[in-house]
Order: C-alpha cells, then sequence, then structure tokens
C-alpha cells in the first residue's frame, strides 16, 4: 500500500504560481506513474499532467506551457508547480499513483482515473480575478 500526503496549494491572483507537493511512503517501488488531477465545483475529475518512473511527462493541453511535474526520487516527492494561474484554474488537486507506466499516457485528452490505486487527500487551489 502507498500513502500519498499532499500539501501546499491555496489562493492567488489570476497570473500568479503555486507549488504543491505530494510525498509517497509505504511500498512506492510500484509507483510506475504517478498522476495529478484536479476536480472544479460541479465539474467531473480532469487529468492534469502525470509523470512517469524515468522522469517523463505528459500534460492536459488545458495546462501546457503553464504547468510542470517534477519528482525527487530520494525524496519519493512529487512536485506539480502550477505558473499564470487562470480562475477557471480553480480547483481540488489530487496527486495519485498507478502501478503501469501506460496509465501516464493521456487517451482522447484524458487520464485513467479509475485505473489510479492510492490517491492524495487532496488540495484546493483558488485563483482569483
Amino acid at each position: 500500500q502507498v500513502q500519498l500526503v499532499e500539501s501546499g496549494g491555496g489562493s492567488v491572483q489570476a497570473g500568479g504560481s503555486l507549488r504543491l507537493s505530494c510525498a509517497a511512503s509505504g511500498n512506492t517501488s510500484s509507483n510506475y506513474c504517478m498522476g495529478w488531477f484536479r476536480q472544479a465545483p460541479g465539474k467531473e475529475l480532469e487529468g492534469v499532467a502525470a509523470i512517469v518512473s524515468d522522469g517523463s511527462t505528459n500534460y492536459a493541453d488545458s495546462v501546457k506551457g503553464r504547468f510542470t511535474i517534477s519528482k525527487d526520487n530520494a525524496k519519493n516527492t512529487l512536485y506539480p508547480k502550477m505558473n499564470s494561474l487562470k480562475p477557471e484554474d480553480t480547483a481540488i488537486y489530487s496527486c495519485a499513483a498507478a502501478p503501469s507506466t501506460g496509465l501516464c499516457s493521456f487517451t482522447w485528452g484524458r487520464l485513467p482515473s479509475h485505473l489510479y490505486n492510492n490517491w492524495g487527500q487532496g488540495s484546493q487551489v483558488t485563483v482569483s480575478s
């Protein structure tokens, strides 16, 4: 079992930046893919980005060029970074782990969230105009 604990988030004005952290503990050897998701009020869960165990990354079109995801393998910590934030980025952001590198790929613009088997508690990000 893997435990994911998130920190960071908060409120920022449009155009600002925020960095989240997602620390993994437990049996992290099977974390071949780490995903980053968000859910805005009244909307469905959306895949934002994913990073494979080899460090390669994939991003949703809506955040390309603005968001980045990186990880520190020594600390088993994921670092999603959000730049040029917009009010429509307001959501609860969650990290999640999946046991297969293939689950890091976007298909028809989506990550297969139902196949991610470990989730963080979520962090609120609010962007004001």
